[in-house]
């Protein structure tokens, strides 16, 4: 796929995808309608790109105003990468595993003291930081599989024999309430300038802090439980909007639905929880078009409910889909969830980086592979209808 040009009022999309790439054709018309809102200047489309309640998932839009409904209610959500002190062999992945349940109880930190030492204020929705949430959410112990960047491994001082933890987490009931408030009218577009522009974005900014530091407490209890000191190697948030200044001094916002930032460092791109996950670095060739962003996971290939007729719920097919094809684990007591994480539900991992790196955007320095991946130790109200519990993501990985 390529470039369409800026026709109908549309603003011009650039898809970072070959047609070896399956991209649903909803998510297509979602990119459309998008590069249709009032004052869109320019979209660019990743390989992992789906459809998304508001907009599609896997995209970066460029606007002169800010449209809170394109960054979502999981402001901040992203991925964080932490290096652990420990060698990946020396973990008792069956131990690991049980040790890891605490996740699903809150957090019994201060959380008055280190919302201070990140100058937060406190928020109603502060109980819940340090866990993981709902949905395609989870806190994964990692092994590198391979280094295909030696250079670029060492600089981030990656240890080959060293386990790792990868988070993927956002800022739970406090961005649900911001695009709430922000919505309570209708969709709204925002003038970044603007008193209620503003004021947006001082909510927004609050929220994305919030989710890095939830991250990196879900980062903290894991290496508690595998008994280890932390070292992060890169935080990005996925969903979320920067106000920017054009070279003639307009100001302009640039969203990302599900799109890691590319200007900061390496970029953690997990699979499922049964493919390997990549850590790739940008690269400058194509970063104009692709509005500084890269893919930020493999991206859904089917929803949640269509799911539940593709996955058998037996307890011979449940046991096959708590264990992974690299002899690790799936912690996941909640079997409807089990059915809608399975590796099936995602595209392929190999293929998304590999437009990445053909379309010049990024190259891979290391895979990782899972040893414990961890959703849920407890099931949530079991519902036979199919309904789920309520989460504050309203589209997934």
């Amino acid at each position: 796929m390529g470039t369409s040009p800026k026709m109908d009022g549309r603003a011009p999309i650039h898809v970072f995808a070959s047609s070896k790439s399956w991209i649903e054709g909803n998510a297509t018309l979602q990119l459309e309608q998008v590069a249709g809102l009032a004052g869109v200047r320019a979209v660019a489309a990743m390989p992992d790109l789906h459809p998304g309640k508001y907009g599609p998932v896997g995209c970066a839009i460029l606007a002169d105003r800010i449209h809170p409904q394109l960054v979502g209610s999981d402001i901040g959500c992203g991925m964080g990468l932490f290096a652990l002190d420990i060698a990946a062999r020396k973990l008792r992945l069956d131990q690991l595993a049980e040790r890891l349940s605490p996740l699903d109880q809150p957090w019994d930190g201060d959380v008055a003291g280190v919302l201070a030492d990140a100058g937060l204020d406190a928020t109603p929705f502060d109980a819940s930081l340090g866990s993981i949430g709902g949905g395609n959410h989870f806190c994964e112990i990692q092994a590198i599989e391979e280094i295909l960047a030696p250079e670029t491994a060492a600089q981030a001082g990656l240890d080959r024999d060293q386990a790792f933890v990868l988070v993927h987490s956002g800022s739970r009931g406090l961005g649900y309430s911001i695009l709430e408030r922000v919505l309570s009218n209708g969709q709204a577009a925002l003038d970044p300038a603007s008193d209620d522009g503003g004021s947006y974005m001082d909510a927004h900014d609050h929220a994305v802090r919030w989710a890095k530091l939830n991250r990196r407490i879900i980062a903290e209890r894991a290496a508690v439980a595998a008994r280890a000191e932390l070292r992060p190697v890169n935080d990005l948030a996925h969903n979320m909007v920067e106000r920017q200044s054009s070279t003639d001094g307009e100001v302009m916002a640039l969203h990302r639905k599900g799109a890691a930032a590319s200007d900061r460092g390496l970029v953690p791109v997990p699979g499922s929880r049964g493919t390997l996950s990549y850590l790739v670095e940008p690269l400058a060739a194509m970063q104009t078009e692709a509005l500084a962003s890269l893919a930020h996971g493999a991206g859904r290939k089917y929803d949640r409910a269509s799911m539940h007729g593709r996955v058998r719920g037996k307890k011979s097919d449940v046991a096959r889909l708590e264990r992974n094809p690299y002899g690790g684990i799936v912690v996941c007591g909640d079997r409807g969830l089990l059915v809608e994480e399975a590796p099936e539900a995602y595209k392929n991992i190999d293929r998304v980086i590999a437009d990445l790196v053909e379309f010049g955007l990024a190259r891979v320095v290391a895979t990782f592979r899972p040893l414990v991946t961890f959703k849920k130790a407890q099931s949530s109200v079991a519902l036979s209808s199919g309904k789920r519990e309520k989460s504050w993501k309203e589209d997934r990985r």
